[in-house]
């Protein structure tokens, strides 16, 4: 009888041999669908990685994450293909005419006498035609609050017009271009003068007004295509 079998037992209870058996504890299924569970996701988070690296230095870049982004690309694309920088002027500076080539009507549209014809004459000195002069009509009298109202054609060469005249004046100004398609003379711009008028600018005024004025609208973008 072997060491191992109980007192008093024996037959097909007998246990023999010199090892005692080995008890293992059954494997747990939830270990097991953890383990799994975080292999593959490891797996995939490396993938994932792999596919960002080649990315990167393959020298792809990530597609636009909407439609707008989509777009403003596509219209970036274009503009490089016409062959202008995105956000470049597109027009050149302008060109203002001679002060003789221009006639200016002057009308007072405040309560002061005197400065239609006092302006007029002021205007004439410095090569100006002056056509007419007197006080404004009731569509603008006592009506402009700012230093003066310039009205004149349309078209970028009434712009110019008034540009020049706007120059000559200390103070805001407005312009106001006449609607398109009107017959309006582009070399005749009135001259209404408002609340806001204190007197003619300077020379050196008059020169860093028109070169500014000249300008064109849009400033030149610091991007590249």
């Amino acid at each position: 009888m072997s060491m191992l079998t109980p007192p008093g037992m024996g037959g097909k209870y007998r246990v023999t041999g010199n090892q005692y058996p080995r008890m293992r504890r059954p494997r747990s299924r939830v270990r097991i669908v953890a383990a799994v569970v975080v292999t593959v996701a490891v797996v995939g988070l490396a993938g994932w990685g792999t596919l960002q690296l080649v990315d990167v230095f393959g020298g792809r870049s990530t597609p636009p994450k909407n439609a707008a982004a989509k777009a403003e690309n596509a219209a970036k694309e274009r503009t490089c293909k016409a062959g202008t920088a995105p956000g470049s002027a597109s027009t050149a500076p302008t060109a203002f005419p001679e002060p003789g080539k221009l006639t200016i009507n002057v009308y007072n549209a405040t309560a002061k006498g005197g400065l239609a014809k006092k302006t007029a004459d002021q205007l004439a000195a410095r090569g100006f035609k002056v056509g007419t002069f007197g006080n404004a009509d009731p569509e603008y009298d006592r009506k402009v609050q700012v230093a003066a109202l310039l009205v004149g054609g349309h078209g970028p060469k009434a712009e110019a017009a008034m540009k020049l005249v706007s120059a000559q004046i200390k103070g805001t100004t407005t312009l106001k271009p006449a609607a398109v398609g009107s017959k309006r003379d582009t070399g005749t711009v009135d001259l209404m003068i408002g609340k806001g008028f204190t007197k003619l600018s300077g020379e050196k005024a008059v020169e860093k007004a028109l070169a500014a004025l000249a300008r064109p609208s849009a400033a030149p973008s610091a991007g590249t295509c």
